[in-house]
């Protein structure tokens, strides 16, 4: 599914979620794995997906998430602003979240997100949403991929709330509005 950039607006929640992390930075870096990263990434699956396929996944393997693309892909660092924040763009706090994202031609597509559970009081992950939007915005982009959308997932009803948006199906992209 793909959120239609330009014709986006967020909702009252979402304007309280990004004014909730007006304090946070993101930075887009080249796809390099680090300790702090993979602290964060095992801290969000034990967390949230202790069940889940990606469970046992290691440094080794989340390494290899991050570095075997075959499109330009970034890594989106979020941290809390520092004192000089404003002028060298970079966040000098500990590091919140990150998202795995692939450039593509027509938008930016993210791979997968995670995030420091301590920290789920500021629904980083509805942040690094409207983030991509903005971001794919700002780059001239008309979409920010949100991946799979299975019907009645629980676990995948957050990406519907991002709307306009269009769904692929059978038929091709349809659009969906409400």
């Amino acid at each position: 599914m793909r959120v239609v950039v330009d014709d986006f607006l967020p909702s009252r929640n979402m304007r309280r979620v990004r004014d909730r992390n007006a304090d946070l930075v993101g930075e887009m870096r080249v796809p390099v794995p680090t300790s702090e990263q993979y602290s964060v990434f095992r801290a969000y699956l034990d967390h949230r997906h202790f069940d889940g396929g990606m469970a046992d996944m290691t440094v080794l393997d989340y390494a290899m998430m991050v570095e075997d693309s075959h499109v330009e892909t970034k890594l989106v660092e979020y941290r809390l602003q520092g004192p000089d924040s404003r002028i060298t763009g970079r966040g000098t706090g500990p590091l919140l979240g990150v998202a795995l994202t692939d450039v593509l031609s027509d938008g930016l597509s993210m791979v997968y997100s995670f995030y420091e559970p301590e920290y789920r009081d500021r629904s980083l992950g509805t942040h690094m949403i409207l983030d991509h939007i903005e971001r794919a915005r700002r780059m001239g982009l008309p979409y920010a991929y949100l991946g799979y959308w299975v019907r009645d997932s629980r676990k995948m009803d957050y990406k519907g709330r991002f709307l306009p948006q269009e769904r692929l199906l059978a038929d091709g992209w349809t659009r969906v509005e409400r």
